[in-house]
């Protein structure tokens, strides 16, 4: 069996740190295919690229869905691992992981492909983008099992603290789905342009060589055996990995839905506030990054410590992590505070666009450090078995607080009002998600745990630890 990382010894900033960093570029790699689509459908036509613009919110929220599933996997495994699991048991509950993975991510990849037709004529698309859109997708969908189920294994390394592994995965898959765009969209030699078709052929085969390289190298690492009795515990861990999962999956797919709703109301305005709101939210997703990587990385963590028993562990990993998205986010503020405007003109061929672009990123940008809390704290509270607090507090965010107040905004203050619901949506959900870390027992509030922070703050700057004789404050 490799060599895997505990994550219930040493420094807990040093344990976060260690598993979120090579995620930061993994997560950047996958971000990168979107844009590389886009920009290369955009220059073999306006039919392709409308196609993307019809394909990729579909195939978000189907891949918002696989990664709830992963987050099942790396929660179930790191609990397994703190609590001393063996070898035999670690391998055994990978290879249920990819079963599981495969199966679902099969059926799903056939209904897709035989709804598809109708569900894009639904959506609008016709005539030629149609042709495209159905091209593109019957391709990714034969390539949609190989990545749900090499998933599934990267989340095995990630529970066991080698995050860097699944990032070397993901960057490697990325890279070659770029290098592989222009080649098939554009064609090269005999090989002639193929379009949207291209695209989803490059993308198809990148998964299909990423896949066949975490394997072997999961193989020859020990990580999985297909020869320990791969069917012994089946349903148990099915089950496990279905309850964390299954609530984990629907709430990566709330986002993606709530948008599509947030755009609807903002068509109310025109469409170049539309164009604009989309490019501030690309910027976003670019800036959140970091906080993404930190949700990754805090639940091996968690899920170490608490399988290990260490609860005190698991609740100092918490309250670093949500200092960390604090000190990011109102970087990031700072930042797009003062090159909005720059910005939004890369991101935007329109001066109109540009400025409702602007406009966002200089009012919403102060409130991003309370969606990284929401989004570490909801892959907390996966990695502690609470996958249904998780999704609640995701559901708080969309349904009951951003999409009703975009819509009052919109029709009362007009983009002002858009802005003003987004702040206090984050800031709201950021609340919402305190109070259900302290709830399951992953947020202290007693004076000592109150200290803690101060205390890691004060240890770097070399002032020494804080005397405890003292009153807090």
């Amino acid at each position: 069996m490799s060599a895997d990382r505990s994550l219930t010894d040493g420094p807990v900033g040093r344990a976060l740190y260690s598993v979120s960093a090579p995620m930061t570029v993994g997560i950047l790699g996958v971000l990168s295919v979107g844009l590389a689509d886009a920009f290369f459908l955009g220059r073999a036509g306006t039919d392709e690229l409308a196609a993307i613009g019809f394909v990729f919110p579909v195939i978000a929220t189907l891949t918002s869905l696989s990664i709830g599933l992963s987050a099942g996997t790396s929660a179930v495994i790191a609990q397994a691992i703190g609590g001393g699991a063996t070898g035999a048991d670690q391998q055994r509950l990978t290879v249920h992981a990819m079963m599981l993975a495969a199966a679902l991510s099969g059926v799903a990849a056939v209904l897709f492909f035989a709804l598809a037709r109708w569900l894009f004529m639904a959506l609008g698309a016709g005539g030629a983008v149609l042709d495209a859109v159905l091209g593109y997708v019957g391709y990714w969908c034969i390539g949609f099992p190989f990545m749900v189920t090499g998933m599934a294994l990267n989340a095995r390394f990630r529970a066991a603290g080698r995050s860097g592994v699944a990032a070397t995965v993901m960057s490697f898959q990325a890279l070659l789905n770029v290098a592989l765009d222009p080649l098939f969209i554009f064609g090269a030699g005999p090989l002639p342009p193929l379009g949207a078709d291209g695209a989803g052929i490059a993308t198809t085969l990148a998964r299909l060589v990423a896949f066949a390289g975490i394997l072997t190298y999961g193989m020859r690492r020990d990580v999985i055996r297909f020869d320990c009795a791969p069917l012994r515990g089946l349903w148990p861990s099915v089950r496990r990995i279905v309850r964390i999962g299954a609530p984990a999956a629907l709430s990566n797919a709330i986002g993606p839905f709530g948008m599509a709703l947030v755009t609807g109301a903002i068509a109310t305005i025109g469409d170049t506030a539309v164009a604009g709101f989309g490019a501030a939210t690309r910027v976003q997703g670019l800036m959140m990054v970091p906080m993404l990587a930190l949700s990754s990385g805090i639940a091996p963590v968690v899920g170490q410590a608490w399988g290990a028993g260490r609860q005190a562990r698991a609740q100092e990993a918490v309250r670093l992590t949500f200092l960390w998205c604090l000190g990011l986010g109102l970087g990031v503020a700072v930042l797009l505070t003062a090159l909005a405007g720059p910005i939004a003109m890369v991101m935007t061929a329109d001066a109109g666009a540009a400025r409702y672009a602007a406009a966002y990123l200089r009012v919403v940008s102060w409130a991003f450090f309370c969606y990284g809390i929401l989004i570490t704290a909801n892959s907390a509270m996966n990695a502690r078995d609470r996958a249904l607090w998780s999704m609640g507090v995701s559901m708080l965010r969309i349904f009951v607080l951003y999409v009703p107040m975009v819509w009052a905004g919109v029709l009362t203050m007009g983009y002002g009002g858009v802005l003003a619901a987004a702040v206090l949506a984050n800031a709201l959900g950021a609340w919402g998600a305190l109070i259900a870390v302290r709830a399951v027992g992953l947020l202290a509030t007693d004076r000592a745990a109150l200290r803690a922070p101060a205390e890691w703050v004060l240890r770097r700057l070399g002032r020494g630890p804080i005397d405890r004789a003292r009153p807090l404050g």
